[in-house]
């Protein structure tokens, strides 16, 4: 067996290599060897003994992120045409997207630009993004708070109200919290997406978020939260959106993300 190292790109051969993971570390037990895996395409963490991984040929890397890129295009294509069309005067709302992922923060910038929008991108660990939004509404005052990375179930878990069966989840609750000490300081208005696969998601509503994942305790795409963030700020202030405005571009729709909606964060700028 080809030895696996951290930074390769792996399957799970007890789960039919359904999902692509990078192996983000790899700690050594008392008994075996356990690789802490990050998801290339879903928002997912996970752990795995060695012996249960097998690295993955290029040619299947290759497609499964061909997959996602030709989403990405689509998307982009799509709202490049509704820019074109679009008031010059319309102003769309400012986003701050904190990204536990480093190379998921280098892809979600990339879309925010190819598509016009005005965004900031941080790549901040899940477990420090709670200690660090609050300055960081202040030095940008956004209108949208995107709070993402990786999430997860512990394996086998069926307690979907103990926050301990989750991952990271405990961190975007208390960023969120943190987010919005900042909105009620500043009547700011914020709109908060926060989570990412499996996560907590009654929690997240819970602490502030307008939109969170995961109703169903399912996977969601790498984009999923950027296509939340778009839509609430090409949206004008006058709109209220709820997540039927939204479910038909998210892979999963209403069971990889809900909410309790929000208002656009698009305006007109005077003449």
């Amino acid at each position: 067996m080809e030895k696996i190292k951290i930074g390769d790109i792996v399957g799970r051969k007890s789960y039919n290599k359904d999902i692509l993971f990078r192996v983000k570390n790899i700690i050594q037990t008392a008994n075996s060897k356990i690789a802490i895996l990050i998801g290339i395409i879903e928002r997912v963490e996970a752990d795995s003994v060695l012996d249960d991984l097998e690295k993955m040929t290029q040619e299947r890397i290759n497609k499964d992120l061909n997959h996602i890129q030709l989403k990405v295009e689509n998307k982009i294509d799509k709202l490049n045409l509704i820019s074109k069309n679009k008031e010059k005067y319309l102003v769309t709302g400012k986003i701050l997207h904190l990204d536990g992922d480093k190379k998921y923060s280098e892809k979600s910038y990339r879309y925010y630009k190819k598509i016009g929008l005005n965004a900031i991108v941080k790549n901040i660990p899940e477990y420090k993004q709670p200690k660090v939004v609050y300055n960081l509404l202040n030095i940008y005052n956004p209108d949208i708070l995107v709070i993402t990375g990786h999430d997860g179930m512990i394996k086998n878990s069926s307690r979907y109200n103990d926050l301990y069966n989750y991952r990271n989840s405990k961190y975007f609750i208390e960023t969120v919290k943190e987010a919005r000490k900042y909105d009620k300081e500043t009547s700011k208005k914020l709109v908060i997406f926060a989570g990412a696969c499996q996560s907590y998601y009654e929690a997240l509503i819970c602490a502030g978020a307008n939109f969170a994942s995961s109703p169903g305790r399912i996977l969601i795409d790498f984009i999923d939260p950027l296509i939340v963030a778009e839509k609430v700020a090409v949206t004008e202030r006058y709109k209220y959106i709820t997540i039927d405005d939204i479910e038909n571009e998210l892979r999963d729709g209403k069971k990889g993300i809900n909410g309790i909606g929000a208002n656009g964060k698009m305006y007109r700028m005077i003449k």
